[in-house]
């Protein structure tokens, strides 16, 4: 080992120490309190959104739900207030402003305060590039980047004046590395990764820690409400029959409990699962490795079809293994997921 190599060696253990070195002062941090605390939850009417509602109640916290389906809102109002939660519901399409700002204005005229935002609405487009549109690109901008900064700005006057507050970016593995087949919502997340952290650093001096959350595959029964394009049965059978994988994918219960740990702690960013853990870390040290990987894997995917939008419930077909269709149902059914 030659001078320079061991210079290297040794910086890089002096990093590794300061690093673990803030990781402990970091845990002996007071934990926040989610007792009393205003939630606001967007897109918390199904899926992990009210999965996370129903572990915030159970922590003591008043809720406010938004969600664009009214009905949908009324379901997760009957479920959350059935197992005791203090809960408003607003509808509102996070893709305008308008609709943001004046929602907003409700939970706080409602509530008097907003102490926790969780930018959680999203949209789930599935199918090769040929068939996407700038259309398909702007939906999932205005949702994932968008919707979560129209949130963000509205709520943080707010939150400065009472010098305190928690913002929590839902991200996803997607935005750390892009998987094909899902080039609009990969493109977006990236976006959101990268305003959530320029974000944390901002809003550091005003005591409002920022949390990006970067799920893997989730168990949340959501795949039928996916935007599916292309050949559309081979592409729902692949996407749904990943989710339902119990070995590759996580349970939406075990997914909620640790994001709400990442936020009582202030944590900056939470990858979940070890198979995100694995990817995000193999991009880091090596992306044309990442994208060669992928580029192997887009040749074994259904190839180009129809433009045309179809629901994943519109796609479903017996190409989906029963057991897989069967797990998706059932988590379907337990987190507000059905399409009637």
């Amino acid at each position: 080992m030659n001078q320079q190599q061991r210079k290297n060696m040794w910086l890089a253990l002096a990093g590794a120490g300061a690093f673990l070195g803030y990781q402990v002062f970091a845990s002996r941090r007071p934990a926040y309190s989610f007792k009393g605390k205003v939630v606001l939850i967007t897109g918390g009417s199904r899926g992990l959104g009210l999965v996370l509602a129903r572990k915030f109640a159970k922590k003591g916290a008043r809720l406010a739900v938004c969600a664009r389906n009214p009905e949908e809102l009324e379901k997760a109002r009957q479920d959350l207030s059935s197992r005791g939660a203090e809960v408003l519901v607003i509808p509102c399409d996070v893709r305008q402003e308008t609709e943001v700002n004046n929602m907003v204005q409700q939970v706080t005229t409602h509530y008097g305060r907003i102490d926790v935002l969780i930018n959680n609405a999203g949209v789930i487009q599935a199918g090769p590039l040929d068939n996407q549109t700038l259309a398909d690109f702007r939906e999932a901008m205005d949702t994932h980047y968008w919707g979560p900064l129209y949130a963000t700005l509205a709520v943080l006057p707010g939150m400065k004046q009472q010098q305190e507050g928690r913002i929590v970016n839902i991200a996803s593995i997607g935005g750390k590395v892009s998987v094909p087949h899902m080039l609009p919502y990969s493109g977006s997340k990236f976006a959101l990764v990268g305003l959530s952290e320029g974000l944390r650093s901002e809003l550091k001096k005003y005591n409002i820690p920022v949390t990006t959350i970067n799920p893997w595959l989730m168990r949340t029964g959501s795949t039928g409400h996916g935007v599916v394009k292309g050949q559309h049965e081979k592409e729902y059978a692949w996407f749904a029959t990943l989710d339902a994988l119990p070995l590759v994918s996580m349970s939406a219960e075990k997914s909620a409990r640790k994001i709400l740990k990442a936020i009582r702690s202030g944590q900056a960013e939470l990858t979940l699962s070890v198979y995100g853990k694995l990817a995000s870390l193999v991009h880091g040290l090596s992306p044309a490795f990442m994208t060669e990987y992928f580029g192997l894997m887009n040749n074994i995917l259904p190839g180009p079809g129809s433009d045309e939008r179809r629901t994943g419930e519109e796609s479903k077909s017996d190409l989906v293994p029963d057991w897989a269709q069967s797990i998706q149902d059932k988590n379907a059914a337990k987190n507000n997921e059905n399409i009637y």
